[in-house]
């Protein structure tokens, strides 16, 4: 097997095409819709976090989504969804995102989309 600077070497030279394969192989992910200028950085992280250890992206996506939590007025408020799918919030079980939204604002909101959930569509 190739050193892990030796497999780093060789995403330069890779077409899209065999980024793409390379994707497939070492993740058995679903291939992200990203440049592939930005494959290959994906592709060196990956490579990375295999040889030497390290969080999984979607583990890391997860703490990141923690870390950021929601700000209101000036209070930073973090929701945890266990593996369980139950939500909490300030100490109690809710039963949507929703109510924690309208908890937090008084007023009625859309949970996934107070909380940064929901897509936005292009204009």
């Amino acid at each position: 097997m190739a050193s892990v600077d030796d497999q780093l070497a060789a995403l330069a030279t890779m077409s899209p095409a065999q980024l793409r394969s390379e994707w497939q192989r070492l993740t058995g992910g679903p291939l992200p819709r990203i440049s592939p200028s930005m494959l290959r950085l994906a592709l060196a992280w990956e490579t990375q976090a295999k040889a030497y250890g390290g969080l999984s992206r979607s583990t890391q996506q997860k703490l990141d989504q923690q870390k950021r939590g929601r700000e209101w007025n000036g209070r930073a408020h973090v929701v945890l969804v266990g593996e369980d799918e139950v939500i909490r919030w300030d100490g109690r079980e809710w039963r949507s995102l929703s109510e924690v939204a309208r908890a937090i604002t008084g007023t009625r909101w859309s949970g996934p989309a107070f909380f940064g959930l929901k897509k936005r569509l292009a204009a």
